[in-house]
């Protein structure tokens, strides 16, 4: 497993990093701990959770992806070894039961903070990441921005100045973005330039043959700024991987049981689909494989966050590590890229 640098930080982390939000919904504490071992004993050294999960996000299952991943490190002993990181969430979102609403206020990060480190059994936390932003802005599929001028927002400055004190502190080693914009990373980047605080080392964004909008300017800033894409949702929701194409509904999918999962089910999104399967298949490649070599082969890429419910799916995710695209497929690719350009944003 190959390893890359994060951001300016010198932490090393492997191009593939484990993903977690199913444990606690989808995924049993065993099982949660059976991906663990195998990840694990392939290379993989990065691991990446939030306080909201497991997702779908439910007061009565909040935490529990954190406290898997806590028993396994306190179990394993192997807490030296990993980069672990974490997430505190945003407003909205249906998080009303989370500290009345989380806000990236000073209290709430830091609250926020506290209580993962509980939950992971760890005196600090490698990542911590702002999950989404504290104002107006488009994340989660949201396009046509509209500004507010009168809207309720947490100022960039109080959310990195409460991260520089857990920084100081210990709690928190290094710290990133999630679901942000150009105007927002750079914002992020002007504060801690002019205020010697922590830079950001890294931008967790969606990213995928299906919605590869971190292009158009996260990506110069990623290359210039040294603040690398962890790219989530690498499969689309699993789309990538075909089996929902021709309104298959695989009993245990995510999109089977969760309605709610809609962003990569459109009509020219599976029309992608299609193109891109046929594609993999015509070159002797699984579609998971020609999905993830994709992403992990950007340049502007830091860490592939794959996610997995059985360990066939982790085993074949893994596996993409081994797989590089010849100049012919990836070619093709944007061949395809060019008929259904960001058909899911």
């Amino acid at each position: 497993m190959q390893k890359r640098t994060l951001g300016k930080t010198g932490l090393e982390v492997t191009e593939i990093c484990l993903g977690t939000m199913t444990w606690g919904e989808q995924n049993s504490e065993q099982e949660a701990f059976e991906q663990l071992d195998l990840a694990t004993a392939a290379g993989i050294n990065f691991i990446d959770t939030a306080e909201m999960y497991p997702v779908p996000p439910r007061a009565e299952t909040q935490g529990l992806t954190e406290t898997f991943l806590g028993n396994w490190l306190a179990r394993r002993g192997r807490r030296d070894d990993l980069v672990i990181a974490s997430k505190v969430a945003g407003p909205g979102n249906g998080l009303g039961y989370l500290r009345n609403g989380p806000r990236l206020t000073r209290d709430h990060i830091r609250k926020a903070c506290e209580d993962s480190l509980r939950r992971l059994q760890t005196d600090y936390i490698d990542l911590y990441q702002v999950h989404w932003p504290d104002r107006n802005t488009n994340f989660f599929g949201k396009l046509g921005y509209v500004h507010k001028a009168d809207e309720q927002m947490t100022p960039i400055e109080e959310t990195l100045g409460a991260l520089d004190e857990l920084v100081k502190e210990g709690k928190v080693r290094h710290v990133g973005l999630s679901n942000e914009t150009a105007w927002g990373t750079m914002e992020y980047l002007r504060l801690a330039r002019e205020k010697g605080w922590p830079r950001v080392a890294s931008i967790q964004n969606p990213y995928n043959l299906l919605n590869r909008s971190f292009e158009v300017g996260l990506a110069e800033i990623a290359h210039r700024e040294d603040v690398g894409l962890l790219a989530y949702s690498p499969l689309a929701f699993g789309t990538l991987s075909g089996k929902y194409l021709d309104g298959q509904r695989p009993p245990a999918g995510r999109l089977t049981l969760f309605e709610r999962f809609s962003r990569y089910t459109r009509e020219q999104g599976d029309a992608a689909v299609r193109a891109y399967v046929e594609l993999a298949r015509a070159h002797n490649l699984s579609p998971v494989h020609l999905a993830l070599a994709y992403v992990t082969g950007r340049s502007f890429v830091t860490s592939n966050i794959i996610g997995a419910t059985t360990m066939t799916q982790l085993r074949e995710n893994l596996e993409s590590a081994t797989v590089t695209l010849s100049d012919e497929v990836l070619t093709e690719i944007e061949a395809i890229h060019a008929r259904y350009t960001y058909p899911c944003p």
